[in-house]
């Protein structure tokens, strides 16, 4: 689920992120400031923009140890130059074709923080819904217009911290993420055999802001492949008690992304999420938002 295209429609984005979410901030209490906020005077320079956590595979979110976090949120995609071939769908023919390719997702991520080293998460769609128009140029039996729904992708993933950061040196940690098998008879939806992904990733906090970035390996069961997978480099601020920024580039194979999001701190356990790639390559979704609530406790 990597997210998409130019500047000023980035910009303009971020513009009215800002503004949709603007009427719930002011309107904190004093008090209201997450107890990493009230915590973030007393902690060095390096990490007033993200605490002591552990870093999560959700942009800006770390988990610190003994605590949840909830996250409900809802994704919509838009992929205009979908790659495919029919015989990848069920039908005859190996010529590649581009469709459009529309998803909307509704998703649950839950994190726990186990130790100061280790964190586990999981990450569901709990229902997804695809369409896919098939590219005019397209003679094969593949209908006009592709359906399918029902649940879609189920991951979970081990974080493992190698090492903290320093004033001198960055935090080093590594991830191992398990896609399972569902939905063997769809072929918009799901994922049909096994997935495992390795990654690597280094965290540097400065005056300006944060710097992260990340690669991994990944292997499909089912082709037997095993290859570069995701990777990306994401920029953390915080602004103020009740606001953070982000913006990521994001990609994996010939999809890249730029990703804006903002976070707006609702209560001491409340935060909301509103974040939209831009594709920046033919095959990358053109436009993917995303709004959501974490809970912490």
């Amino acid at each position: 689920m990597i997210e998409r295209n130019g500047l000023p429609a980035a910009r303009r984005c971020l513009v009215w992120l800002l503004g949709a979410a603007t009427p719930f901030a002011p309107a904190l209490p004093a008090d209201a400031a997450p107890a990493e906020t009230e915590a973030a005077d007393a902690e060095p320079e390096y990490l007033a923009d993200r605490g002591r956590g552990l870093p999560t595979s959700l942009f800006g979110t770390y988990v610190r140890k003994g605590e949840w976090l909830v996250y409900p949120f809802f994704e919509y995609t838009r992929t205009s130059q979908f790659e495919y071939h029919p015989s990848e769908l069920g039908f005859t023919g190996d010529t590649d074709f581009f469709g459009k390719l529309t998803e909307t997702e509704n998703l649950l991520f839950v994190a726990y923080g186990m130790t100061d080293r280790l964190a586990v998460e999981v990450e569901g769609a709990i229902h997804t819904r695809a369409t896919l128009d098939k590219a005019p140029e397209d003679l094969s039996a593949l209908p006009d217009r592709l359906e399918e729904s029902g649940v879609g992708d189920v991951q979970t993933e081990l974080r493992w911290r190698w090492s903290e950061e320093t004033q001198s040196r960055p935090e080093m940690f590594s991830f191992l993420e398990i896609v399972f098998p569902n939905q063997r008879d769809k072929v918009l939806i799901g994922t049909q055999d096994w997935e495992y992904s390795l990654g690597y990733g280094v965290i540097k906090g400065h005056r300006w802001g944060t710097l992260s970035g990340r690669v991994t390996l990944v292997y499909d069961q089912a082709d037997g492949d095993l290859g570069l997978g995701e990777y990306g480099i994401e920029y953390l601020k915080r602004i103020s008690p009740s606001w953070r920024l982000v913006t990521a580039l994001e990609g994996e194979s010939d999809e890249v992304s730029a990703i804006l999001e903002a976070q707006a701190r609702l209560g001491r356990q409340l935060v909301l999420k509103l974040n939209s790639g831009f594709g920046l390559t033919r095959q990358a979704p053109d436009f993917a938002p995303e709004v959501g609530l974490i809970f912490s406790f």
